[in-house]
């Protein structure tokens, strides 16, 4: 994976991301599409394995539940890689 840093902040981020506009596919979202629980968990777990340290997950998708679960699972991969 490519990092590159962020602004003056330090932080190297990768140039790859991952959306999660589909993830929990509830509201108008879902006309986007819906991506499952089981689904989310491992695309999460496989753009983490790939080296991928961010994650769009803005509130508006699907009222908050891709925030609140890709906090959770990418804590979860983070343990898995140590």
């Amino acid at each position: 994976m490519e990092y590159r840093q962020l602004g003056n902040s330090g932080l190297m981020i990768s140039e790859l991301t991952l959306g999660t506009m589909t993830f929990g596919g509830q509201g108008g979202f879902a006309k986007v599409g819906a991506v499952s629980l089981a689904e989310a968990r491992r695309l999460i777990d496989l753009v983490a394995d790939a080296g991928v340290n961010l994650i769009d997950t803005a509130d508006v998708y699907s009222p908050g539940w891709p925030k609140r679960f890709s906090a959770k699972r990418w804590a979860a991969s983070a343990r898995r890689a140590c």
